[in-house]
């Protein structure tokens, strides 16, 4: 009874102390989950506890449960409008992409180590596919808010490329132990049923579970656990019929987040719980795993392999999976930094320790100094890297509080808090003549809180600096609101800066700007009749067939070399709502 107290008290106080440690992270500019893997090193055999753990078969357990439970709280959050602009490339960077980088990464492997090319691949295929809990963790927490088109084709394609990643461990791993029975034609045809029977289970089951949750009536606890335990089982049963069970229960989660009913609500708000702990303990067990003086001997190789992984490998693939599909160079070289390691190489890098293939320890060794690394390098880098390479857009601050009421199964009332920033437009007004301004029908009052305290609202209440507005709305109202809260001389700069000085709506015609009167005018007649077509078309058309792809907000289209058109505003439909005109600075010539 003793040591299953010690057991007890241990994991809980590792726990505790991992979630205790996520309050340094954004002070230290360190991803939150480096710190849940320093607090499992620190409980290890060469730390503070000297904890002797080695049961790589357990670890490898509780990793697959985890990473389960991580994607599918992925997909419930991945919006089906991600997929408008991100699908296409995140699917060529899942397939083709992985298969460049170990393929890349194989050859340099095998000459660093000086081992045969079969070995070399496995290594490089441990690590090389991007990690869906570290991508989704850093770039929807980190406070860095990047175009949609860059976030969501990475974690698009970090939630897609597991399947690839674990078949061809797996592949390669038969072939270090097997080489005379394995075939080319086996691994393809085993890599086609992972796919399509991973896809249709998942699109199957999402299908039916999206369906069952409104017909049900639970406790509110009680609809997060059940489509929990219904995604273990659908990722337990794919794996069992030979698909992927990781690709079934993102796919799952897809389908049943972007059905939205009451009950639905109820699962998004305990499964992110549920996400935080899985990688908490994923983490805090796999730095428990691991022996850093290991780690240590090999950290040069690790150290080279990352690097030219980084620089080298992942720029390439990056490059030759989405350059098809118009993206900018910016935008391919942001994406290929991003491209972090985390949970799932560590993962892998058990499963050849585990079928007993030789020197896999080292493997082992050297994958979790690459995953340290790259967390390390690429995590505390991207808000750094966002800007340099300008995917970066102005998050002119939001609701600060955001709650969801069902009224019926099929219909809500959202709940904003508002906080009023210094210099802001609302202060000295009164918070129904907000609401009143933008839409009097679908936004109200709920309350209005004042040094911690709920104010009794009469018709001399004004707003003032540090005061806190609750808005019942049914619209999408939430950013004009915001703008009126948070509009700073700081912030109005920054996102003048951005966009521009001047707004435009999308059906207005080229020639009917002011600005570009004015220039069409000074034009010469050879001028006008070369670029009559384009004066005739709305801002809109102009953009469009400028970009030759699914427009989003942050994208520019010049119009000549003093004027840009700058995208603030897209809907779910991909229609372009709002556009900003910005007066490019000429250089002086001299």
């Amino acid at each position: 009874m003793d040591t299953l107290n010690i057991v007890y008290l241990v994991g809980a106080v590792l726990i505790f102390a991992s979630i205790m440690a996520s309050t340094l992270s954004a002070r230290l500019g360190v991803p939150l989950l480096l710190l849940f893997l320093v607090v499992g090193m620190l409980a290890g055999e060469e730390g503070i506890l000297g904890i002797e753990f080695s049961q790589y078969a357990i670890a490898n357990f509780v990793g697959q449960a985890a990473l389960a439970c991580i994607l599918l709280d992925g997909g419930l959050r991945t919006s089906f409008k991600s997929f408008r602009v991100g699908l296409k490339p995140a699917i060529t960077l899942a397939t083709w992409g992985v298969l460049a980088t170990v393929m890349i990464l194989g050859v340099f492997v095998t000459w660093l180590l000086d081992v045969d090319w079969r070995f070399g691949l496995l290594l490089a295929a441990i690590v090389g596919s991007t990690d869906a809990a570290a991508v989704f963790s850093l770039l929807r927490n980190g406070g860095v808010k990047l175009n949609d088109r860059v976030q969501a084709t990475l974690e698009l394609e970090s939630g897609a490329n597991d399947p690839l990643a674990i078949l061809l461990v797996t592949g390669l791993i038969a072939l270090n132990v097997d080489p005379a029975g394995q075939t080319a034609l086996g691994f393809l045809g085993l890599l086609l049923q992972q796919l399509s029977f991973g896809l249709g289970m998942g699109l199957f089951f999402g299908y039916f579970l999206s369906r069952l949750l409104p017909k049900i009536h639970l406790a509110e606890g009680m609809y997060a656990i059940l489509i929990l335990s219904a995604g273990l089982a659908v990722f337990a049963a794919t794996n069992l019929l030979g698909g992927s069970g990781f690709l079934a229960v993102f796919v799952t989660g897809i389908l049943i987040g972007n059905h939205k009913v009451r009950s639905t609500e109820h699962v998004m708000r305990v499964m992110d719980s549920f996400a935080w702990l899985s990688q908490a303990v994923l983490f805090v067990v796999l730095g428990l795993l691991v022996t850093p003086s290991n780690v240590l001997e090999v950290w040069p190789y690790s150290v080279a392999i990352a690097a030219f992984m980084i620089l080298v490998a992942r720029p390439i693939a990056v490059y030759t999976s989405v350059l098809p599909f118009k993206f900018k160079n910016k935008e391919i070289g942001f994406i290929s930094w991003v491209g972090l390691r985390g949970a799932v190489p560590i993962t892998l890098a058990m499963l050849p320790v585990i079928a007993g293939v030789d020197n896999a320890f080292m493997l082992f060794d050297i994958a979790f100094g690459v995953v340290v690394l790259s967390l390390v390098l690429q995590g505390t880098t991207i808000p750094f890297m966002a800007n340099l390479f300008k995917v970066r857009i102005p998050n002119n601050k939001g609701p600060k509080e955001e709650h969801e009421v069902w009224v019926s199964d099929r219909a809500s009332i959202t709940l904003y808090e508002f906080e009023v920033k210094l210099g802001a437009f609302a202060i000295g007004r009164h918070p129904r003549d907000i609401s009143t301004r933008i839409s009097p029908e679908e936004i109200r009052v709920f309350a209005l809180v004042r040094g911690q305290q709920i104010l009794a609202i009469n018709e001399d209440t004004k707003l003032k600096f540090g005061d806190s507005v609750w808005y019942a709305m049914s619209g999408d109202y939430a950013g004009q609101i915001a703008d009126v809260f948070n509009d700073t001389t700081l912030d109005r700069r920054a996102i003048d800066d951005f966009y521009g000085d001047w707004m435009l709506s999308p059906s207005v015609k080229l020639k009917d700007v002011p600005f570009f009167t004015d220039r069409m005018k000074s034009e010469s007649l050879e001028d006008t009749l070369n670029t009559k077509n384009m004066w005739e078309q709305t801002v809109a058309e102009y953009i469009k067939d400028s970009l030759k792809m699914a427009p989003v907000a942050g994208d520019t289209v010049a119009i000549n070399e003093e004027w840009l058109l700058v995208i603030k505003e897209v809907d779910d439909q991909g229609r372009l709502r709002t556009i900003g005109l910005k007066q490019q600075e000429v250089p002086t010539v001299v």
